[in-house]
């Protein structure tokens, strides 16, 4: 350890360098991985934070909530499929919201989610993490996500919807419950048939968008869902986490953030061990004059992964540390959260290749014989 340390304060401005370039490397990873889980949130956080264990869209709707339709002859086969309990009408419509407490009288793309509220606020699509007020009781009282209170919906403000001036109150907050990433509030169902009769009078009474379902005494949300889609071909059934996952765009959004995430992970055991390979060339005539007064490989060998572990060690707390303060902020529309489960999977998984890749500058200290170091031959002949 004492010669690992005494190289590295003998070459500080190199090692140095090498830190930072792994703390911007991790930065970046532990950046995109919140970027990619606060997109994929603000899209569908809705969906999966909602209490129906299966929702059952119609086909034509292609799996998004507000182009799906259920007409009164699919609602009746749902009722009738075996395995369907309890089931609860679900709304979903986009509109111009004002929000009292925004400042400066911005307006926003504003999603209201219209569930059938029971004696207590809950209900077949309700909000499942309510952190801070309450539930709706009554029509024209909504929850937000927690990721739009900065815009001005925070509880005791009211939003009014543009044209026709329906207000409704904001009564609690909800975790990350925002769908399409833009304010979303969710109300009663009959809210929901009042914002758009508010907006547009003209529409009528807009049918449901999906089906809310609690499965039957003894079926499973997947057996459920099984037994509705064997209802009919115009029915698309899915449990609440598929529901979520299988949103057009939630797929190709995750893969497009792994290729970046794969090449991160070559990217930092390649410039370790490059690193360090070069390092032991340099200081072959040092390494040989070792060996040949007798110093052990393992010692050598070891001095060299101690500074492997320190130096990917430093990377990793600097790049963290340049992390946390803006996963506390917002970029846009989208909230970011510190990934606690990201930091130490990366971190696990990039010390790990780091010690991997630099096994190769390993072998060329393993590679000296004493024998050849006293005759002049060694690693650098």
């Amino acid at each position: 350890m004492f010669l690992a340390f005494k190289e590295m304060a003998r070459a500080k401005v190199r090692f140095a360098l090498l830190i930072a370039a792994i703390a911007l490397l991790v930065f970046l990873i532990l950046f995109q991985q919140s970027l990619q889980n606060g997109l994929i949130t603000g899209f569908i956080g809705a969906i999966r934070e909602q209490s129906a264990p299966v929702l059952v869209y119609s086909v034509d709707g292609q799996r998004v909530l507000q182009g799906s339709v259920i007409t009164p002859a699919m609602e009746e086969q749902i009722r009738a499929a075996p395995g369907t309990g309890e089931v609860g009408l679900i709304g979903q419509g986009t509109f111009t919201g004002l929000p009292s407490g925004n400042a400066d009288g911005e307006s926003f793309d504003t999603t209201i989610i219209g569930y059938e509220l029971g004696p207590d606020g809950s209900g077949i699509g309700s909000p499942t993490n309510v952190i801070e007020g309450r539930l709706p009781v009554a029509d024209d009282e909504a929850v937000v996500s927690d990721a739009d209170v900065r815009l001005g919906y925070d509880i005791g403000d009211t939003v009014t919807l543009l044209p026709g001036g329906k207000t409704i109150e904001i009564v609690g907050i909800a975790a990350n419950a925002q769908l399409n990433v833009a304010p979303t509030l969710f109300a009663s169902y009959d809210t929901y048939l009042d914002a758009v009769a508010s907006v547009n009078p003209d529409a009528g009474t807009p049918l449901p968008n999906v089906l809310g379902v609690i499965p039957a005494d003894g079926f499973t949300p997947a057996q459920a869902v099984a037994s509705i889609n064997d209802q009919s071909l115009d029915l698309d059934a899915l449990t609440r986490d598929d529901a979520a996952a299988e949103t057009p765009g939630v797929a190709q959004v995750q893969q497009s953030f792994n290729i970046i995430f794969l090449l991160y992970g070559l990217v930092v055991p390649c410039v370790t061990g490059l690193f360090f390979l070069i390092v032991t060339f340099q200081k072959a005539n040092s390494l040989t004059l070792l060996r040949a007064i007798g110093a052990p490989a393992g010692r050598l060998v070891s001095s060299l992964l101690i500074q492997v572990v320190v130096i990917v060690g430093a990377g990793l707390a600097l790049g963290t540390l340049l992390y946390y303060p803006l996963s506390q902020g917002a970029l846009g529309g989208i909230a970011l959260d510190f990934e606690t489960g990201a930091v130490i999977f990366w971190s696990v998984l990039l010390l790990t290749l780091g010690l991997v890749s630099s096994l190769v500058a390993a072998r060329r200290v393993l590679a000296i014989d004493p024998i050849e170091a006293t005759t002049g031959q060694g690693v650098g002949s």
